[in-house]
């Protein structure tokens, strides 16, 4: 009876962890076929995601870039690997044992130390980042899991068969082909299979060592969280499947010919194994042929066509855009993406060259003062009148020297019509410390933005370097966090607050547009103590090659039918006057209400902070989150 219980006992458990463990993967699928964006509420049964995934020439692009190389780089490190762990074999044991050692110095190591590591040593060694770079990287780190999963299987093998091997005639290579490889093959193809996953899965390390363009499954995806895209989930769903079908192949396949298999005379075996091998070649030689084919046709298509390098945030552009620019034009665009302006500073100073960079103000004030960038030359932007004036000369660009406005925007509160009082509303940034909504907050998950709606709510300017001041904006976030047990969340708030899972959430103020869009109990608002009024601008940088063709691009996005286009598409304001108040117009879903006011003079503008300042805000940022 009590082994009965266990048993059942132990049944249940296994069921539950595989809900845990396959829920996920199951509720992704299923969203991936819902007809609207949202990731919480299923409104219909549709395609329309496979069918722009299918249609969008960067993913399908990512794809082939991630299989090829993690294809490549699997079998370049399992037969380093494979070599290598041989080699050990009959090595002494103390270079052995440094060797070994050594090997797991990358699989312990931090990704993040291997990436930047990697990059440091392509750019000392002057080497144009992108398919190459990215595809030694792979191998390098691919490697050592490979030696890692052959050399036991090596030290178990029994190394007088292949001295018996060479005895009666084989050679050395015959010896290792015919005796030694297989005996080791359940290593081979463990470490093989282990590499391909590690490379096919990998972000950190291709983020770092990526450029010109080139982007593997895992930045793109990583690129479309910013925003809600439902595209991953149709990818995603796709790479599961795939997943599938290859696992019951690789288990079902043998079973079936195990099965099917009789009795055969033996002059009969050779043949078949022939025709196989000959089976096989064929198909290595098609997908071989094919891979050329590809390259080749990639080749031609860009060949002798004038290249512009772009570099902006993710998200931050409607692709087709760039296809109506290149057919426009007769361009190739290399448009590559970061995740913060921090990243992108990073990549800059690592030695990564743009035409064009798209960043924030404050990093602007930081190029400029950094001799990155060229002044522009105005009188080559036909499309200048189109910009809203206020956005010209302004503090961390004094002149428009260097800044061409790109979009801008606000930080302000969305917040649940039905939840929250209005009258509530007039205690500004304080609403967040009423204890009315405790537990029913999202705090946006940035340094700058929450010491920012700490120092306004206490009359400061959020470009202080008073460390007294900054104590007691640390002082409020501390109470708040204490109080109102909020939760610091990215850009997966979007997403919640349209489901209706807060009453409030501090938001950038083109996804509060975006929330207000999508579920009419929401509304969004700016505390008159003021807020980070930004604009991101498009610059040109010193190492710009091709100049003619970047003031076209920066002038075609000044266009009032492309600036339209791409707001409709991204949500946030732009910087083209007739575009921003067509969509400030009260009868275009309700926009009017998430458009940033140039009015309010306590709204600031973020400058770059000093060494000092940007340590100490650091610090205070690290305390608040511990708690």
């Amino acid at each position: 009876m009590s082994k009965k219980k266990i048993s059942i006992g132990s049944k249940l458990y296994i069921l539950l962890c595989f809900i845990f463990f396959y829920l996920p993967i199951v509720v992704t699928m299923v969203f991936s076929f819902n007809s609207s964006k949202s990731l919480t509420k299923f409104t219909g049964f549709s395609f329309r995601w496979y069918k722009k995934l299918l249609t969008d020439e960067g993913i399908i692009s990512s794809v082939y870039v991630s299989l090829s190389i993690a294809i490549i780089a699997t079998f370049v490190s399992t037969v380093l690997g494979t070599i290598t762990a041989i080699g050990l074999s009959k090595s002494r044991k103390v270079v052995k044992d440094c060797i070994l050692n050594i090997n797991n110095i990358p699989i312990m190591n931090p990704d993040i130390v291997t990436a930047i590591g990697l990059m440091i040593l392509f750019t000392s060694l002057r080497m144009g980042r992108g398919y190459l770079t990215m595809l030694l990287a792979h191998i390098l780190f691919c490697t050592p899991y490979v030696i890692t999963s052959v050399y036991p299987k090596v030290r178990s093998m029994d190394h007088n068969l292949a001295d018996a091997a060479m005895d009666l005639g084989a050679t050395p290579f015959e010896a290792l082909t015919k005796v030694i490889i297989p005996m080791l093959k359940p290593g081979i193809f463990a470490g093989m299979l282990l590499a391909f996953t590690m490379s096919l899965d990998d972000f950190v390390v291709s983020y770092f060592v990526t450029g010109n363009g080139v982007s593997n499954i895992s930045i793109v995806v990583y690129n479309m969280t910013k925003r809600t895209n439902p595209t991953i989930n149709s990818l995603s769903t796709l790479l599961i499947l795939v997943v599938v079908v290859i696992i019951v192949a690789v288990n079902v396949i043998p079973n079936v010919a195990k099965k099917r298999r009789f009795k055969r005379e033996s002059y009969s075996t050779p043949l078949i194994s022939k025709r196989v091998k000959r089976v096989f070649s064929i198909v290595g030689f098609a997908c071989v042929g094919l891979f050329a084919v590809y390259c080749i046709s990639s080749f031609l298509k860009i060949k002798n066509k004038p290249e512009l390098r772009v570099f902006n945030a993710g998200e931050y552009i409607d692709t087709s855009l760039i296809e109506k620019f290149e057919k426009e034009y007769n361009c190739k665009v290399i448009y590559e993406t970061f995740d913060s302006n921090e990243s992108m500073y990073t990549k800059l100073k690592s030695g990564a060259s743009y035409d064009i960079v798209i960043p924030s103000d404050y990093m602007i004030e930081r190029l400029i003062s950094e001799e990155y960038l060229k002044e522009i030359d105005w009188s080559r932007i036909t499309n200048k009148k189109n910009i809203i004036p206020e956005l010209l000369d302004n503090e961390f660009d004094p002149g428009s020297k260097y800044a061409v406005p790109y979009y801008w925007g606000t930080v302000g509160i969305v917040y649940d019509k039905n939840v929250v009082d209005k009258k509530d509303l007039e205690d500004g940034w304080e609403i967040l410390n009423n204890e009315k909504y405790k537990g029913n907050l999202y705090m946006y998950d940035s340094e700058r933005d929450s010491l920012m709606i700490a120092l306004k709510a206490l009359g400061y300017s959020m470009n202080t370097d008073n460390t007294d001041e900054l104590d007691k904006a640390y002082e409020w976030l501390i109470d708040e966090h204490d109080k109102m047990e909020p939760v610091y969340a990215g850009d997966d708030v979007i997403d919640n607050m349209i489901s209706g899972n807060k009453a409030m959430a501090v938001v950038y103020s083109g996804d509060g547009a975006y929330i207000v869009s999508e579920n009419g109990d929401m509304d969004f608002f700016v505390p008159n103590q003021g807020s980070n009024v930004w604009t991101d601008a498009m610059l040109l940088t010193k190492d710009c090659i091709n100049e003619d063709l970047a003031y076209k691009y920066m002038d075609f996005f000044l266009r009032e039918d492309v600036a339209t286009t791409n707001t409709e598409y991204i949500g946030y304001d732009s910087a083209v006057k007739s575009v921003y108040e067509y969509f400030r117009d009260e009868e275009y879903e309700g926009n009017n209400a998430c458009a940033p006011d140039i009015s309010n003079p306590k709204n600031e503008a973020f400058h770059d902070q000093n060494e000092k300042t940007r340590m100490y805000c650091d610090e205070i940022w690290t305390k608040v989150k511990s708690r």
